[in-house]
């Protein structure tokens, strides 16, 4: 591991210029895969072993290969940018410093696909990162890098930049979808799939920003070179990003299956004032945290982390130390679900309320015996009962926080039970109504 270079984050100066990116080789993956036929390309990515790096890990050749090589309708590229997980900001890094090379995957992606139109979706708030990725694909249609007939070959395609509004559910790719058409961003029923039936009843494919930018080294490197880098199951380097009570935040490139210890010690910088660790978030907020007992040598890779009932995600880490009074983590976290539910699906509509009701609750002063039941009950409704992920996504913080820090749940409610009633009023008058 210690002779590994970085594949998306090179240490490059003015690597987000045009100029920088093509003298370092830019732009030369691209210009191979012109030579290729579609079928050598998705076969090269599929023996990468890439996965997506938006969460589902989902193999990436296999899904370009669903796309259908002949259509009597359009076909589309969405590229996932809208990155609302909380924890999460590796896209932002790679808007910011190494914009090419993931329009480069981009290009390869639709060359790969017969795809002539790619939307790049960001969500609102990256306001100065989709500037500068704007900046970047002016940069490219001016080389005739993108556009008609690309380097004089027959090739064509356009990409844009769709602004999003700012909402969560987007990150879903069929609500992805339904935001790009200027619809509600409200996940669709499945079948059928985006690869037959996806923008504008077209078929389309969904990638995220990461999994794109991995695209140009494997062609030029070869997907047996990719999938030699970290794990066999989950090859290739992640961006693991580092935040909560480390003393270097911030975003690591490394292989796949390095040891969360090693992120959080060696490279993060250990916890701040020498603090012992209580929780971990392994890939975003919605990910099933972790206790201080299962972080010792665990391998940071979807697999290893199954072990441990928990994903990565999207690869963002929350180290938080022993001071944290975990009902209130997962009571933000939740609250942060309530208000982003789209509503469509009962159990997650009404469910995200009634556990941040419970949750606030507890926390307050006011829990009862029987509210950690029925927290358990409530998440466990939620869970694979709604159209999309967003209901485990919500249900899954609440129940393995139960499930691993029962007694800090217990604390609070035997807290609350043993409260005087004067004080009980008092903060009853005071609770949070949702």
């Amino acid at each position: 591991m210690s002779d590994f270079q970085p594949i998306i984050l090179k240490n490059i100066p003015d690597y987000h210029n045009i100029e920088v990116y093509m003298k370092n080789g830019g732009y030369g993956a691209f210009k191979k895969a012109l030579k290729m036929t579609p079928t050598e390309i998705i076969e090269e990515v599929k023996k990468s072993g890439l996965r997506g790096r938006g969460g589902a890990c989902f193999p990436t050749g296999m899904k370009w290969s669903f796309m259908p090589q002949k259509s009597d309708k359009p076909k589309y590229l969405c590229c996932n940018g809208d990155e609302s997980e909380p924890a999460s900001f590796k896209d932002r890094e790679i808007f910011e410093k190494n914009p090419h090379q993931f329009l480069e995957g981009t290009l390869i992606a639709c060359l790969a696909m017969g795809i002539k139109t790619a939307y790049i979706y960001i969500r609102g708030e990256y306001y100065p990162w989709i500037v500068m990725l704007q900046k970047a694909l002016d940069d490219a249609y001016a080389k005739g890098l993108v556009g008609k007939n690309i380097l004089g070959s027959d090739f064509s395609t356009d990409i844009y930049i769709h602004r999003g509004a700012g909402a969560y559910i987007c990150g879903e790719e069929t609500a992805l979808l339904n935001s790009i058409e200027g619809k509600r961003g409200m996940p669709r029923f499945k079948p059928p799939f985006p690869a037959n039936f996806g923008l504008w009843g077209c078929p389309t494919t969904i990638n995220n920003i990461e999994t794109l930018a991995n695209i140009s080294p494997i062609i030029d490197n070869g997907g047996e070179w990719f999938s030699k880098i970290g794990e066999p199951k989950h090859a290739g380097s992640l961006l693991y990003g580092l935040s909560g009570h480390i003393n270097k935040p911030g975003i690591y490139e490394l292989p796949s299956g390095t040891l969360l210890t090693d992120l959080i010690y060696k490279y993060g910088g250990g916890v701040k004032d020498n603090k012992k660790i209580k929780m971990i978030i392994p890939g975003g907020s919605s990910m099933p945290p972790l206790t201080a007992d299962e972080i010792e040598g665990l391998q940071m890779d979807n697999e290893h982390l199954k072990s441990v009932n928990s994903y990565i995600g999207t690869g963002g880490i929350v180290v938080m130390n022993e001071d944290t009074d975990i009902v209130k983590v997962i009571k933000r976290i939740t609250q942060f679900y309530y208000h982003e539910s789209c509503g469509q699906c009962t159990p997650c509509r009404e469910g995200c309320g009634w556990m941040l009701k419970i949750l606030d609750r507890i926390d307050k002063g006011m829990g009862r015996n029987e509210d950690i039941d029925l927290l358990k009950d409530v998440a466990n409704n939620i869970e694979g009962n709604t159209i999309c992920a967003f209901g485990d996504a919500a249900a899954w913080p609440v129940k393995w926080a139960i499930k691993k820090f029962m007694p800090d749940f217990e604390k609070k409610v035997r807290e609350s039970v043993d409260l005087p009633i004067a004080n009980k009023v008092h903060s009853l008058r005071l609770t949070h109504q949702v």
